[in-house]
């Protein structure tokens, strides 16, 4: 399950994260985002102490949004080390999700 957590900043968030930080764009509205929710839950779940999964609502937060040219939702960003190193848009399973992220953990 995700837990919610408050930073200072978004740039903190993903830069403080001694392991890989897994970003959810998302809307309430956006029916494949809801599809997603249950997978980011088994992905969590799975990967549990190796990869951070946050969840980034695009409607409050549409400056982020923008910084990333985040265009389509869902959108899934992978940052490391505060960097973005890969991108996935729409809907994935569980397990090619986990095999998409798995190179980077």
């Amino acid at each position: 399950m995700a837990t919610k957590q408050t930073f200072r900043s978004f740039a903190e968030l993903i830069a403080a994260s001694d392991r890989p930080v897994l970003v959810d764009f998302y809307a309430h509205w956006c029916g494949p985002c809801q599809m997603m929710a249950p997978i980011l839950e088994q992905v969590n779940t799975q990967l549990k102490g190796k990869l951070t999964v946050v969840k980034i609502d695009s409607d409050r937060y549409p400056h982020l949004a923008s910084q990333y040219q985040v265009q389509a939702l869902p959108t899934l960003m992978l940052f490391k080390h505060g960097q973005p190193v890969d991108r996935i848009e729409g809907v994935l399973r569980g397990d090619q999700l986990i095999q998409r992220l798995q190179p980077h953990l």
